[in-house]
């Protein structure tokens, strides 16, 4: 099993900047694609950025430019820097991982949530 802490949310003014963090634990074999994805009022949770093992990244478009991913696969954490921060920015924020069992086949986990907020 996959346990997952997140840390870093909370108040800020809009053009501010907040840090996410997230470290993964549990005896598996790989923790794969690592990411946030934002929880919105009412409505689904969506994709905010995710970063593979190897580096790679991806980014919704609405936060290209001014969030950063990035990840120590020594410390299995996943963080994501925040700036120029906008109130629509603000909802919950969930860690997400994936990756592979010790011979039961893949996994994915979440995280408890963070709440960040914006204010006008």
């Amino acid at each position: 099993q996959v346990q997952l802490v997140e840390s870093g949310g909370g108040l800020v003014q809009a053009g501010g900047s907040l840090r996410l963090s997230c470290r993964a634990s549990g005896v598996v074999a790989s923790f794969d694609t690592m990411g946030w994805y934002l929880r919105l009022p009412g409505k689904q949770r969506e994709l905010v950025a995710t970063i593979t093992s190897g580096g790679n990244v991806n980014y919704q478009d609405s936060v290209k430019g001014r969030f950063t991913i990035s990840r120590d696969n020594a410390k299995n954490s996943v963080y994501l820097q925040m700036n120029s921060l906008k109130p629509e920015d603000k909802g919950v924020y969930y860690c997400h991982v994936d990756g592979e069992t010790f011979g039961f086949g893949p996994y994915e986990n979440w995280g408890q949530g963070t709440q960040v907020t914006v204010s006008s």
